[in-house]
Formats: structure tokens, sequence, C-alpha cells
């Protein structure tokens, strides 16, 4: 009777409903599974079904994160076996696994260095294999992550070889040496294994020898792939250098050839290989690179891996129908009805279960077809899910870059706004002077044109006086003399402000105040000379000659007064071009101050967008920071209840540690806190600072969490109650940062009470011995053995006491059991002095062998001293104790 069975988990779930979380679940535990089979201790190859689950898990989540999760957790440094396996697997897995294994491995350097020079210093013939193993992944993997145009499977194109090389020849120089390096651990590990194996071919059968020789198939494809790019690289390099100046290169080409043909020899001798892997054939001499037509006669080395399925996997059915196949249940159905015939005509009930099994089973085929639909749909949708979130994880990432560039190009423009902010300061300032400067030229224009028309008003008051004069003149010829004398100073006058005129602008002012003056005076002088002329005017026949001298002179006098106001009206020409060429120069100076000042406003304005755009950005960056801190914090806090989490221990010592560290990084996150209130655009000193702050935190808490494992259940109770209250603070902070609105009033007493908890706990779990030095111990045990004999001396003093006392006060068979137990008491007391005085020679011993062995005596030496002080308190009570 047909039957289904063996149907997986995964086509269950998906009949109740597809769950993103159950599959990561189920895609844990498949990985899990198949690490923990595929590395091991024991000493058989790497199955290839394992290996091969652990690579597809690769390409299923593009990376290797769960891979190195479970790896990082192996007891690696207790087995060079599970070590040597676990190369194994690793090599397998960067060359078969999803590009992302590369940079995954990346950050894991150190722990196969750690491995690689933890087994490479012991005396281990596994160990020596790990050690070269490890170099060479290591070498693998920083070549591939400085040449990423090789794939981790190494095989390129001649096009892309070429690329790669490109026409420097420095560059084709640089990676042919890098190719040899790759080359020589490569060929090292497989010296290292045939030197631990026998030459003899059947050897190969054994799984111990197989587990040795598993690791092999990788290299063979590796160096495959290596010699021939050494090769052409080693062609070009003849093309572009003398020969001379490569002999080095072709020494060393030369010895790896003869190496790698050794190793190619022997591996195709094996039986292991031959159904493993077709290993490719190397000429019998290596090229002649000095001859550039040989490159046509290389012939690049394949590498076949047969397809077939290895005997150890049986392929995977989801539906199991009935236990035999249908032909061979057919033949045996017509054997029993040729032997006996039909079931007498009648139909057996089996046919009907048959048909109906066959009718189910065409059911559940079509159900299976519809569920590899479904399953493929749903697959689609999360490929589709996946690519878009890795585009705009992409897309993320650009503007990221493209944000730190623009901040760099805002800081730039920034300086240069200062700078420039710097030079409009200048030239306001300039500007304010010349301003000031032309103020006192209107000013001193004012004056000097006040000064100017008062000239003016004195020169026609001075004509007009002489009109009257000439007037007067022609009445009164008296006087003549006085008049003569009088023109005379007047033209002295005149010529004397003619050239006070002539002078520069800045005297004028004064010079015509002293001409005022002296007009003023002669004002005086000429009512004077006209009260002269007064009375002269009695004597005018005397006078009429000097009036036709005063007339002669009145017209020079003219003439004089028309030139000099001819030059005043020049002057005065003068002063209006200078006014107005001064005013043009204010007015062009007030329309730069006025652009200025208005550029001045616009960069200000354009430099506070600036600095507040920079303020958000840092914001941004510290808030981004806070919130991968806090993830941090929460992954440390989600490891608390992690069920693979619970095979990790710890000592109270390294978690002492861990929380001083974390403690400590506190001082560093407040000061960066406190400059970043204080200037919000210096956020560099916060986001460094959470950062450690976050890591510290985490470790201390994963930590404290193993810690707790190995402490007593109340304790671990509370130390994982700290543990979590630790990182309540601590998200508690984290949230307060990442708002803007709280970000100024975070504080950091919470979390550093909570980390003083911590370290109290870890204190308290200390081994208290531990605190107690060697001498210390030398000298209590030096203080128990002197109180130990004092206590021995002080107790046969009392038996012997309670013997002389037990003689007087019984007798009989009471006085004689007395008498016994007694002496068995004396006979004990002197057992023990000479089990002191025995200790006492031994002291030194004991102080040497450490503080545990230290301890115990002294703890042997308490119960003695117990003992005595029991037999002490009888004898002090005149009774004998209850336990004799």
């Amino acid at each position: 009777m047909n039957s289904i069975k063996n149907v997986p988990a995964r086509v269950l779930s998906r009949r109740g409903g597809h769950s993103l979380e159950a599959e990561r679940e189920q895609f844990d535990k498949s990985q899990a599974i198949s690490i923990s089979k595929a590395i091991n201790a024991q000493e058989v190859p790497v199955k290839e079904k394992h290996a091969r689950r652990i690579i597809l898990g690769t390409h299923h989540e593009k990376g290797a994160f769960t891979f190195w999760s479970y790896a990082i957790g192996l007891p690696l440094p207790s087995s060079a076996i599970l070590s040597w396996k676990f190369c194994h697997v690793l090599h397998k897995v960067l060359r078969d696994g999803h590009p992302n294994v590369i940079q995954d491995c990346q950050r894991y350097r150190s722990n196969i260095r750690e491995m690689g020079d933890l087994w490479g210093h012991l005396h281990d013939r596994y160990g020596q294999l790990v050690s070269i193993y490890a170099r060479l992944l290591l070498t693998k993997i920083s070549f591939h992550i400085k040449h990423p145009e090789f794939p981790p499977g190494l095989e390129v194109t001649d096009e892309v070889l070429e690329k790669t090389a490109g026409t420097d020849v420095n560059n084709i120089f640089q990676l042919t040496v890098e190719l040899f390096d790759y080359l020589d651990w490569e060929l090292k590990l497989s010296e290292s294994v045939f030197r631990q194996l026998s030459a003899a071919v059947a050897v190969s059968q054994m799984s111990a020898v197989q587990c040795r020789l598993a690791p092999l198939i990788q290299v063979v494809q590796d160096c495959s792939h290596l010699y021939h790019y050494a090769v052409k690289l080693m062609f070009k390099l003849h093309a572009c250098l003398p020969g001379d100046t490569l002999q080095g290169h072709r020494d060393r080409f030369h010895e790896q050839f003869r190496s790698l043909k050794n190793f190619f020899k022997r591996v195709s001798d094996m039986l292991y290989f031959k159904r493993l892997i077709q290993i490719p054939r190397l000429p019998e001499s290596p090229p002649n690179f000095l001859r550039a037509s040989a490159l046509a006669e290389h012939v690049k080395p394949v590498v076949v891996i047969p397809e077939e399925v290895p005997e150890d996997e049986e392929p995977e059915m989801l539906i199991e129908i009935g236990t035999a196949p249908a032909a061979e249940q057919q033949v045996i159905s017509d054997t029993f009805e040729q032997t006996f015939g039909p079931p007498n005509g009648i139909r057996d009930d089996r046919d009907a279960q048959i048909e109906s099994l066959k009718k189910e089973v065409e059911a559940l085929r079509e159900e299976m077809e519809k569920i590899k639909l479904e399953a493929q749909r749903y697959v689609t949708q999360l490929k589709a899910q996946v690519n878009s979130l890795e585009g705009e994880a992409e897309e993320q990432r650009k503007q990221k870059q493209k944000a730190l560039v623009d901040n760099e190009q805002l800081r730039d423009e920034l300086e240069r706004l200062q700078r420039a902010k710097e030079d409009g300061d200048r030239s306001q300032r300039l500007c304010l002077e010349a301003e000031r400067k032309a103020g006192a030229t209107e000013l001193r224009y004012a004056k000097l044109k006040e000064k100017h028309s008062e000239l003016v008003n004195a020169h026609a008051e001075l004509l007009r006086k002489s009109a009257d004069t000439a007037k007067q003149l022609t009445v009164t010829q008296q006087s003549q003399e006085e008049v003569a004398r009088v023109k005379e100073q007047l033209a002295v006058q005149v010529e004397q402000v003619k050239r006070e005129s002539e002078m520069k602008l800045e005297d004028q002012s004064l010079r015509l105040e002293q001409l005022r003056q002296e007009l003023e005076a002669r004002q005086d002088e000429l009512s004077q000379v006209q009260q002269r002329l007064g009375r002269a005017e009695q004597a005018g026949s005397e006078l009429g000659a000097r009036v036709e001298a005063l007339q002669e002179e009145k017209e020079l006098l003219r003439r004089s007064a028309s030139e000099k106001e001819r030059e005043l009206l020049a002057a005065q020409g003068l002063l209006r071009e200078q006014e107005l060429r001064q005013s043009r120069e204010a007015e062009r100076a007030a329309g730069e101050v006025r652009e200025l000042h208005g550029r001045l406003l616009e960069k200000s304005d354009r430099e506070q967008r600036l600095q507040q755009k920079l303020l958000d950005e840092q914001f941004g960056a510290l808030r981004e920071a806070a919130r991968e801190a806090a993830a941090v914090v929460r992954d440390a806090l989600a490891q608390l209840d992690d069920p693979l989490h619970v095979r990790c221990t710890s000592s109270p010592d390294y978690l002492l540690s861990r929380a001083q560290a974390a403690l400590d990084s506190t001082s560093a996150l407040e000061q960066g806190h406190e400059r970043y209130v204080a200037a919000a655009a210096d956020a560099a000193g916060l986001v460094g600072a959470l950062v450690l702050f976050s890591h510290l935190t985490a470790d201390a808490i994963v930590n404290g969490s193993a810690t707790s494992r190995l402490a007593p259940p109340d304790r671990a109770d509370r130390l994982m109650e700290t543990c979590r209250d630790c990182g309540r603070q601590s998200l508690d902070y984290l949230g307060e940062l990442a708002d803007q609105r709280s970000l100024r009033r975070a504080e950091l007493a919470g979390v550093r009470a909570a980390l003083q908890g911590l370290l109290r706990l870890a204190q308290e779990l200390r081994p208290k011995s531990l605190d107690i030095k060697q001498e210390e111990l030398g000298d209590m045990v030096e203080k128990e053995m002197a109180s130990t004999s004092a206590a021995i001396e002080e107790a046969v003093r009392r038996i012997e006491e309670m013997m002389s006392q037990a003689r007087n006060e019984s007798s009989g068979v009471q006085l004689e059991v007395n008498e016994r137990i007694l002496n068995s008491c004396t006979d004990l007391m002197k057992a023990i002095r000479l089990l002191v005085m025995t200790s006492t020679n031994l002291q030194k011993e004991i102080v040497e062998s450490g503080r545990r062995v230290a301890a115990g005596a002294v703890g042997s030496h308490r119960i003695l001293q117990d003992l005595l002080q029991g037999i002490k308190h009888a004898g002090a009570t005149n009774r004998l104790p209850s336990w004799l």
C-alpha cells in the first residue's frame, strides 16, 4: 500500500501561511546544522552536501554573516582537526560563495591570523597544516580585496586580465609578484600535506588521509588559474622590459613550475582524486619567455569537476510514493496472476484502495505543483523586494556620500563667505571713512563758499565805496595825496586779495577773514578820508591836479577790480567744477556703499542658511549615530535571551574590565555632549564617543550575561537584571540624544549607576582568596601553627588534671573507663602534637604550593583548634565532653 511521507516542513508551513520570521528561523537552524556537521573534530573529510548547503546559504542572504556568527563560536583552539576542517570549509565558501563573502571575511582577518599563529607555535601535525592554510586564506582575501576584478573563483577572461594589468609596466610587475606570492602559499600547503603522508597510492582510501587530501581539490582549481595568469603576465613583461631585468622572475617561475608539475602528477596518481576531479597536464618544459612566439604554444590548463551526485549524498525528494517502483509492482502482480490465476474473477478491495490512492497521489501532485508555483511567486516577490531594498540601500549610501561631499563644499563655501565677509567689513570701513572724508570736504566746501560770498560782498561794497569816493573827488580836490595814498594802499590790498585767492582752498577761509578785517579797517580809514575830504572841500582849487591823478588812478583801480572780478569768477567756476566732481564721487561712493551693503546682507543671509544647514546635518549625523548605538545596545539585550548565547561564559575579572571600560567611556561621552551643546557645529567628538560607548556598553552587557551563567542563582538573577537595567538606561539616554527637544537635558547618571552596579556585582563574584598574597598566607599558617601548639599544650594539661580528678572522684568500673578514655585523649594529643610539628616543618612547601593548599592547611589547623577548644572547655567545666 502506497503512503505519503517525508514531506518537508517548508511545504507544510506554506500551507498555513507565509512568514519571513519562520523562514529566517528555519534558515538559521539549517545553517547551524550544516556547519556543525561539516566542521567537527572527527578525522574524516568534509561532506560535500553540508558544504554545498553552507555555500547556498551565503547566496541566500548575499553574504557570510550567518556563517561567521556560528563559526566564531566554534572551539577552534581546542582541536587542530576542527581548525583544519574550518579552513577547508572557509576556502570553499570563499571560492563558490556569494561575492560579498570576501568583504565579510575581511572583518575577521584577525580571527584567522590568531588561529594560524596559535597552531603554528604548537608541534602538532595538523597544527602546522592549519598555520599554512590560514596564511593562504589571508593571502587570498587580501588579493581579492586589492583586485576586485578577480572573482574568488579566479576565473576571468583574457580581456579582463589585460584590462586589470593595464599598460603601466610597474602595475604589471607588481601584479605578477602578487600572483607568485599567491601561488607560493598554494604550493606550500600541498607540499606540507604530502610531506605528512605516505607515498603509497592505497593510503588515499583511508578516511584520516582523505581528511588531509580534501582541501587539495580547491588548491588544484586555484593553481591552474594562477599558473595561466602568471604565464600571460610574464610574456607581457618580457615584451616591455629586457630579459636580464626579469631573470629573477624567470627563476621564480621555473621553480614554481617544477613544484606545480610534481603536485599535479602526485594528485593525478591517487585514487581518491580520480572520481572527484580531472587534473590538467602541464607541458614537459616551462614556456620560453625570451621568444614571444612561444605564447601561441601555451595551452590554458583546465580543471574539470564531474557533476555526478557524490556517493555520500542522496537526492532529496519532497514526496515518496510507495516502497517499490511501479514497473516492479506490475511485474510482481503479473507473476502472481500467471501462477494462481485471477482471484475468482472478483475485484479485490485492495484494487479500489490502489485506485483511490492513485487519485490521491494525482491530487497531491497537482497540489504540489500549485505549492511550487506559489513558492516561485513568493520567491520572485521576495527577490523583487530584496532588489528594491538593495537599491534603496545603495541610494542611501550614494546620498550619504553626496551629503559628505556637499558638507565639504559647504564648509569651503562658508570659509569663502567668511573671507568675503571680512573683505566686506574692510570695504564698509573704507566706505565709512570715505563718507566721513566727503562730509568733511562738503563742510569745508560750505565754509569756503560762505567765505567766498563774503569776499564777493566785501568786494562789491568796496566798489561802491570807491564810486562814492570818486563822486566825492569830483566835488573836492582836497587831500589828493592822502587819497592817492589810500588808492595805493587799496591797490596793494587788491593784489594781496588776488594772491590769497590763488592759494589752496584750505587757507582761503582764514585769508578771507583777514581780508574782511582789513576791509573793515580800510572802511574806517575811508570814513576818515571822507571826513578829511569834507574838510578838503574848502581847498578844492588845490586839489584839481590831484583829482585828475585820482581819476587816472580810479580807472586803473576799476580795471584791476574788473580783472579781480574775472579771477573771482574763474575761481568760482573752479569751485563749482570741484563741487560737481565731489558730488559725483560722493554719489558713486554712496552707490558702491549701497551695493556692498546689499551684497553683505545677501552673503549674511546665505551664511546663516548654510550655517543652519550645517547644524541640521550635524544633528542628523548625531541622530543616526545615536540610532546605530541604540541598535548595538538592543542587539546586546537581545543576546541575553538568545538560546545560542547560552553556551557563552565569562569570568568576573573580564566583566570587571569591560564594565570599567564602559564606565570610563561615559566621561568622553559627557565631554562630547557638553561641547555639542556649547557649539552645535562640533558633533564629531560626540559621535565618536557614542560609537565607543555603545560597543563597550554592549560588550559589558553581553559579558555580564555570560558571567551570570557561572554565578550563584541569586547573584546571577541580580546580574541579569542589572544588565537589562544598564541596557534600558543606555537606550533612554540614546533616545534623548536622538530627539532635538530633549538633547540638551540628556543625563548619564542612570547609565553610570547601572555600570557601577555591574562593577560591584563583578567585584562580589571574584574569588575572595585572590586577595590574599603568598606572604600573608605564610604568616597565617605560622600563626595558626603557633596557636594550635599552644592549644595542644593547654589541652594536655587539662587532660592530666581531668585524669587526676577522675581518680579521686571515681572508683571501680567508672574509674577504669575514665582512665581509658583519658589515656586515649592523651595519645590523641601526642599524635596531634606530632602532626603540628610536621606541619611546621612543611610550612614553606605549603606556602609555595599555592593559595588553595595553604587555605586547606589553615582550615585543617582551625579544625584542630576547634577540637582542642572543646577539650579545653570540658576541662574548665570539670566534665568529659559528650562526644567522648
